[in-house]
């Protein structure tokens, strides 16, 4: 009688590793690490301005700017016009702005007295409206 029993009763001892639940193992850690690898890059992505810069190449189309002035309040200027709104109001005119000219480069102007809460407030508001590029404006340091 051949089999795992011999006559005695007694199991031979496999010389085999059964890798099945290693599989199964390594399986559901892979599953964890995809699930869990896109929640561990958050926040917005920001080139921050050096001392001195280039000058913007002019472009066909005029750019959309945000302005935040000291008191908080924000501005959307195109072309030469320009009109205070709200966060809200900013975000829906961005959006259909670039509905009807899309590729139309979106710029940041802040006062420096601004808190930068408010900045990343509006930066973050300008990437839920489908924003995928942000300039920051900046002045050339004055010499004196």
């Amino acid at each position: 009688m051949q089999g795992p029993f011999n006559r005695s009763g007694k199991s031979k001892p496999m010389g085999e590793i059964n890798v099945v639940p290693f599989i199964d193992v390594m399986l559901v850690l892979l599953v964890i690490f995809m699930i869990t690898a896109p929640m561990l890059t958050q926040g917005v992505q920001v080139e921050l301005p050096q001392v001195s810069s280039q000058a913007i190449d002019e472009q066909e189309n005029d750019p959309i700017i945000i302005s935040v002035d000291s008191d908080g309040g924000y501005f959307i200027t195109l072309g030469e016009d320009s009109t205070s709104v709200t966060l809200d109001e900013m975000s829906q005119r961005v959006v259909a702005i670039l509905q009807r000219r899309p590729g139309t480069p979106v710029m940041v102007r802040g006062d420096r007295n601004v808190a930068y809460g408010q900045i990343v407030v509006l930066m973050s508001t300008l990437q839920g409206a489908g924003v995928a590029n942000v300039g920051l404006l900046s002045e050339p340091p004055q010499d004196g």
